[in-house]
């Protein structure tokens, strides 16, 4: 079960994210999308997945390493879903 959506099959990507069980192993696609679900706008610049959006006064910027989204980053996702219960929204 998804410990921030109270479901038994959330998305992969998203319980990834919000479990914390395997930050260096989330790949920046899947988080891509979820951000993008979750109505974050991007933008790239180079290599830099800048995310925005209205309500959310964090700016979240995703490098990958390789395929992956650097585990850092991954917790900041994590941080800003929880602060603005963001979590709930995806299903």
């Amino acid at each position: 079960m998804c410990p921030c959506h109270n479901q038994l099959w959330p998305s992969r990507s998203c319980c990834e994210c919000c479990g914390g069980s395997s930050d260096a192993n989330i790949r920046l696609s899947d988080l891509r999308a979820l951000l993008l679900r979750l109505g974050f706008q991007e933008r790239i610049k180079g290599s830099h997945h800048i995310f925005t959006r209205d309500g959310v006064d964090e700016i979240l910027n995703l490098q990958p390493r390789q395929s992956l989204a650097k585990p850092y980053q991954v917790k900041q996702v994590r941080r800003v879903l929880v602060q603005y219960k963001l979590a709930k929204e995806v299903e």
